[in-house]
């Protein structure tokens, strides 16, 4: 018979002053593999090694399609995780770049209507 152990930190759904939440978690990329491969190999469901593992079904579930993206590579669907680290940083340089670009007009639209 398997016991389950409830997480130390509990959440209680209140607004009052004295409400514990829950601490976002932080696994390490071998923890999400070790889990996804028994997912994989033990025949078991994702909901019941979620439950051995003390985490939710939703988060080991998107572990899972994750890991999926990453072996089926580039191509239509999901992106890989690399592929997914590239769009944050292209996003980021974009703001940037734009950043850039709105203080270059705002310049140029100050100097335009100075009196020379």
């Amino acid at each position: 018979m398997e016991t389950f152990h409830p997480s130390p930190v509990t959440m209680k759904v209140s607004m009052s002053p004295n409400v514990t939440k829950r601490k976002r978690r932080v696994f390490t990329p071998e923890f999400k593999a070790e889990a996804v491969r028994l997912v994989r190999d033990s025949g078991k469901t994702v909901a019941q090694v979620a439950r051995e593992l003390e985490l939710t079904a939703t988060c080991l579930r998107d572990w899972v399609n994750q890991a999926a993206a990453d072996a089926k590579g580039a191509g239509q669907g999901a992106l890989t995780t690399d592929e997914r680290a590239e769009l944050v940083r292209l996003r980021r340089e974009l703001r940037r770049v734009e950043q850039e670009r709105d203080f270059a007009k705002k310049c140029a639209a100050y100097f335009a209507k100075s009196p020379s």
